[in-house]
């Protein structure tokens, strides 16, 4: 079976098909040609693959951000970001990198967060002088840090198939690492402004301004503290929490903000259940993938393999850099966490590397595959929503990805930034 799934993988998405699509019917190919198993057993994985109760937490996630972002968070959170940085060289270019920090604690995606408050401030940074294409490129870059810093669907995945590490413990090892990566791309967009004469954006507001813009930004922010404390003083488990979070994102925008309305939410809760529906279709697609994968030996033949190299544990997570970043060249970080988890994972507890390290290795590693071609989803998203061509794009990433990388190599050589949080919170 495998001779055929793999083809027929690449194949299906070379010719454009959803990841999801091309999955399932590699699957459903594989059964066809490679196997006597009934082609009944696709549809039978893809429902295995969604009958848990934590991944309840996934569309109720993608609900409180789509309520929050209804609510005029996204206004809040980039008013107080331009009031912090915009007045910095290249500070539109700032306040949207620390925009995008901020709304990664409410939506827990990179496509929202690009989709969202990068949207908005490509416009913003298109009229105060940036070229379209620069600014594209930074929103495809600092939106990385959604799937990051908590909360974060793909932690929530990678939770459900290493047993070792727990999703609060998750959240917590991925605010370091999300911050090191806000920083270091804020690094780079100071240097591209200063080489393209980018200004800033705002004279920087008093004290007493940037007091009151904090002051509004609170319930917004607010929902990550109650979201993470919730869960690490055992109030609830993370699946309630995100029922929680729903609640509060409505009490918010309702009463709060006062910019939600009961008209508004047949429409935003119609865009979560599409987002939704996507979400948990390359889940089930990326079960029945995995199915075919341990039907024939696949994992137990490369984890005896890699196991023979006897490779020390630096060098092991060397390699799982170049496989990772290779295979997010095609693949989303969701099926990516459910097929080569359950074969990395183990090894790497073998070799005595933390798991909330080796996690977020994984998950920084697959999260960057957004932002490169052929199949990068946030390259795609940017340039429908803002009418550029991915090539335009593209050509403006290399300093942004590189910035990542560095990023990537410390939260690889230095443990302590994905291990010191959870074990100082008691995880």
């Amino acid at each position: 079976m495998a001779e055929i799934l793999f083809p027929a993988l690449f194949i299906l998405l070379a010719l454009g098909l959803p990841v999801a699509f091309a999955m399932a019917i590699s699957v459903f190919l594989a059964l066809s040609f490679g196997s006597s198993y009934p082609h009944l057993v696709v549809v039978k994985e893809m429902f295995a693959g969604l009958d848990s109760f934590p991944l309840l937490a996934v569309p109720f996630f993608i609900l409180a951000s789509e309520i929050m972002t209804g609510g005029a968070v996204t206004q809040a959170l980039l008013r107080l970001a331009q009031s912090l940085v915009g007045h910095l060289r290249g500070g539109l270019g700032h306040a949207n990198i620390v925009s995008s920090a901020m709304f990664a604690g409410i939506s827990g995606s990179a496509l929202a967060d690009a989709a969202g408050p990068g949207a908005m401030m490509i416009r913003m940074m298109e009229k105060g002088g940036y070229d379209k294409g620069y600014a594209g490129a930074l929103t495809i870059a600092s939106a990385v840090v959604g799937p990051i810093i908590p909360p974060s669907i793909t932690m929530i995945i990678y939770a459900m198939q290493d047993q070792s590490v727990s999703v609060g413990s998750l959240f917590m090892a991925g605010i370091l690492p999300g911050l090191l990566i806000t920083a270091l791309v804020l690094t780079a967009n100071a240097r591209m402004s200063h080489l393209r004469g980018y200004a800033s954006g705002t004279a920087r507001p008093p004290l007493p301004e940037i007091a009151r813009i904090a002051l509004y930004a609170v319930p917004a922010l607010f929902l990550i503290v109650l979201i993470v404390g919730g869960i690490r003083f055992g109030v609830f488990t993370p699946t309630e929490a995100s029922v929680i979070a729903v609640f509060y994102a409505l009490f918010v925008g309702m009463f709060v903000y006062r910019s939600l309305r009961l008209r508004d939410l047949p429409r935003i809760v119609l865009q979560a259940a599409l987002t939704s529906a996507a979400v948990l279709l390359i889940l089930g697609a990326a079960r029945a993938f995995a199915w075919v994968l341990i039907i024939e030996g696949i994992p137990q033949f490369l984890a005896e393999t890699i196991i023979s190299w006897d490779l020390s544990p630096i060098v092991f997570l060397l390699a799982v850099n170049l496989l990772l970043l290779a295979f997010g060249l095609f693949m989303d970080p969701l099926p990516g966490v459910m097929i080569l988890v359950p074969i990395l994972a183990p090894i790497s507890h073998s070799l005595g590397i933390a798991p909330n390290h080796f996690a977020i290795v994984v998950i920084v590693n697959l999260t960057m595959g957004l932002t490169t071609p052929p199949v990068g989803s946030l390259i795609f998203v940017v340039s429908s929503t803002v009418g550029l061509r991915p090539s335009t794009l593209i050509k403006e990433m290399p300093p942004f990805f590189l910035a990542q990388l560095m990023a990537l190599l410390l939260i690889t050589f230095l443990p302590f930034l994905s291990t010191w949080l959870p074990t100082a919170s008691g995880f």
